[in-house]
C-alpha cells in the first residue's frame, strides 16, 4: 500500500498557504509578495490576510498576478471567538470564496457574541475552504480548544515566523494528541511570512503537492485529499506499506522516524540514509503512524498520517 500522495498521478508543486501582505500587517504590497515567492521557485502560494474589520475583511484578490508556471489560491487567516486561555482564534481558510460572509471581528481581542472558532470553521469549509489550525504553539492551542473544530483539515507542525520570532512554531505533538483522540487530521508546513525587517520569516515551511496540474482548483483538492507532504528542506520520495514494514524513501537524512498511538516509536539513524525500512507491528493496536525525515542541517519532511485499520 502507498499513500495518496506517492501513489496519485501528477508531479510534486511546491507552495505556501500562510503569507501576509499591505492589506493587513504584512509590509509588502500583494504583487511584491507573488514576485517574491515566484523567484524562490515556489509554484504556488496562498495570501492569507487577516480577515479582520480594522483590514476591511479582505480576501486578497492575487488572481491577476497568475502565470506559466506559478499560481494562487485565495484565501484568509480568520479569526473569531476565543481560546481558553482567552487568545482571539486563527485559522487559515484556503481556497475560500471572494463573497465569504465577514464575521463579527473588528480587531485581535475576541467579544461575547462573536460565532465560535469551530463556527467558523465550519462555515469556511462548508464554503469549499480547505481549513488549518495556525501556529497552535505560539499562542497556546489545547486539544480542549482544538476538539471542537471538526471542519479542520491540517493543523500547522511547522511555522516559520513563529519559530523566529518566539521559538514556537511547532505543532506535531498536538496532531498526535488529535491523533490519538481519533480525529483525522493532516499536518502543514508554512512560513506565516510578513517581510518585516530583517526577521527571516520566509521561504522556510511548505507542501508538496501531488496534482496532475498547478491549477487552483487541482491544487485545492489535492490537498483536502490529503494528496501532499510538508517540509523544511527534506524530501519524502516514496512510502510504501507491507503486512510487516514500512519503507521510506527519502533525500538524504540522518534519522527516519515513525511515530505513532502515544508511545509507539521506531527510528533509523545514519549518514545520508536514502532509504529506510521499519517494522510496523507496535503501530497496529492504535491504528495510525506518520513518518518525519530529518537531515544533517535539521531539515524536515513530515508525512500524512497513515491509518492501519
Amino acid at each position: 500500500m502507498r499513500p495518496t500522495a506517492f501513489a496519485a498521478p501528477g508531479r510534486f508543486y511546491r507552495g505556501n498557504l500562510h503569507t501576509h501582505s499591505n492589506h493587513s500587517d504584512g509590509s509588502l504590497p500583494p504583487d511584491e509578495v507573488c514576485r517574491r515567492y515566484a523567484g524562490a521557485g515556489y509554484d504556488f502560494l496562498c495570501l492569507s490576510d487577516h480577515f479582520v474589520g480594522q483590514y476591511g475583511y479582505p480576501i486578497t484578490d492575487t488572481t491577476g498576478y497568475r502565470r506559466d508556471g506559478f499560481t494562487t489560491l485565495l484565501g484568509a487567516e480568520l479569526h473569531s471567538g476565543a481560546l481558553a486561555n482567552g487568545e482571539l482564534w486563527h485559522l487559515l481558510a484556503v481556497g475560500l470564496p471572494a463573497d465569504f460572509a465577514p464575521s463579527d471581528s473588528p480587531g485581535f481581542k475576541p467579544h461575547p457574541g462573536q460565532e465560535s472558532g469551530a463556527a467558523i470553521a465550519e462555515r469556511a469549509r462548508a464554503a469549499g475552504a480547505f481549513v488549518v489550525l495556525a501556529h497552535p504553539e505560539w499562542y497556546g492551542l489545547t486539544l480542549a480548544d482544538a476538539l471542537p473544530v471538526e471542519a479542520a483539515h491540517a493543523i500547522e507542525v511547522h511555522n516559520s515566523a513563529s519559530y523566529v520570532e518566539c521559538d514556537r512554531g511547532g505543532g506535531a505533538g498536538l496532531l498526535d494528541q488529535l491523533l490519538n483522540a481519533g480525529r483525522s487530521i493532516n499536518p502543514i508546513a508554512a512560513d506565516d511570512a510578513h517581510f518585516r525587517g530583517t526577521t527571516p520569516d520566509h521561504f522556510g515551511g511548505w507542501v508538496m503537492v501531488k496534482a496532475e496540474a498547478n491549477v487552483p482548483e487541482t491544487l485545492l483538492a489535492a490537498l483536502k485529499s490529503g494528496q501532499y507532504y510538508s517540509s523544511t528542506g527534506a524530501e519524502l520520495r516514496d512510502i510504501e506499506i507491507s503486512e510487516t514494514h514500512i519503507r521510506v524513501a527519502c533525500s538524504p537524512a540522518a534519522r527516519v522516524t515513525v511515530v505513532g498511538h502515544h508511545t509507539a516509536a521506531a527510528a533509523v539513524q545514519g549518514h545520508a540514509l536514502t532509504e529506510a525500512t521499519l517494522p510496523i507491528e507496535r503501530f497496529k493496536k492504535g491504528g495510525w503512524l506518520r513518518v518525519t525525515v530529518i537531515d544533517a542541517a535539521g531539515k524536515r519532511a513530515w508525512s500524512n498520517p497513515i491509518r492501519l485499520d
